[in-house]
């Protein structure tokens, strides 16, 4: 893929990656799924991220069958540990439980899904331990806003974050007031689900708007491909659209090739505007 970040470790990741949420709860879907998987993956997005949660397992019960037949090596999996197993012997137990349901021997990132009763010390150190005997590369969080962000860099080793997975697509730009341009400061990588917003009302405003329609139309693409084109502009967002079609896989992977000009983004700002910090700006 043309579109990469790099994370503070230095590794390189495709910027469009797959989600999985909702994905692996049926079975007369699972075999539509397991192929879209596969056709990402061919399309360059090697990067899948599920959870424990998502279906009690069964999201990642079917990434594991979608994998089987690919260079493990090729891919870069992500997972998340629920609030309820995010400390003592809990997380090793669950972590083992997605490594068996997946078919591999270790994750390159692991999540904490967000806050719970743990303390953050507690967490930190758990998630250290398995990045020292190789079970994950590599760790971050989910839904952590930036009072958790900072109570975060306080805690010892908590500087080894790398990412931070929330909700943002172009109506949904909240976290541009402080979240983001603290993480941008503090090289913490933002992972964005929902790219393409949820099934609503908020939806079918965005996939209906006349200037997402008019930047489609000008570039030959659907509309949910100028809104992955945007997620992803800027170097520092990883997004993770969830498609249970490999049609809709394709076109996800198609938004790799949109470079949206100066112009582009200042109509969408104006379509769907959001309180900006400088920085933030500066980075674009």
């Amino acid at each position: 893929m043309k579109h990469e970040v790099t994370l503070r470790n230095g590794i390189k990741v495709p910027a469009l990656g797959q989600g999985t949420w909702y994905l692996g709860e049926s079975s007369l879907l699972r075999k539509r799924e397991i192929e879209g998987i596969r056709k990402g993956i061919e399309a360059g997005m090697t990067l899948i991220d599920t959870a424990e949660m998502y279906g009690n397992g069964a999201a990642e019960d079917m990434l594991g069958e979608a994998i089987s037949t690919v260079d493990r090596s090729r891919l870069y999996l992500v997972s998340k540990v629920l609030p309820t197993n995010a400390g003592g012997k809990r997380m090793r137990q669950a972590l083992q439980r997605s490594l068996s349901r997946m078919g591999v021997d270790y994750l390159d990132l692991y999540l904490y899904h967000w806050r719970g009763s743990f303390k953050l010390s507690e967490t930190v150190a758990r998630l250290e331990e398995l990045k020292a005997e190789g079970l994950i590369k590599a760790w971050g969080v989910s839904n952590f806003d930036i009072d958790d962000m900072e109570e975060l860099w306080s805690v010892p080793d908590g500087k080894n974050c790398l990412v931070n997975q929330v909700l943002y697509h172009a109506g949904s730009r909240g976290i541009e007031y402080s979240l983001l341009p603290w993480m941008v400061e503090h090289d913490v990588a933002l992972m964005s689900y929902c790219p393409l917003a949820q099934a609503g009302t908020l939806k079918r405003g965005l996939m209906q708007n006349q200037t997402l329609e008019e930047l489609a139309k000008k570039y030959e693409v659907s509309v949910p491909e100028i809104l992955l084109a945007w997620n992803i502009r800027n170097g520092h967002t990883i997004a993770i659209p969830r498609s249970s079609r490999p049609e809709h896989t394709l076109s996800n992977a198609h938004a790799d090739s949109i470079e949206l000009t100066e112009e582009d983004l200042a109509l969408i700002d104006k379509a769907y505007p959001a309180p900006v910090h400088k920085e933030y700006l500066d980075m674009q």
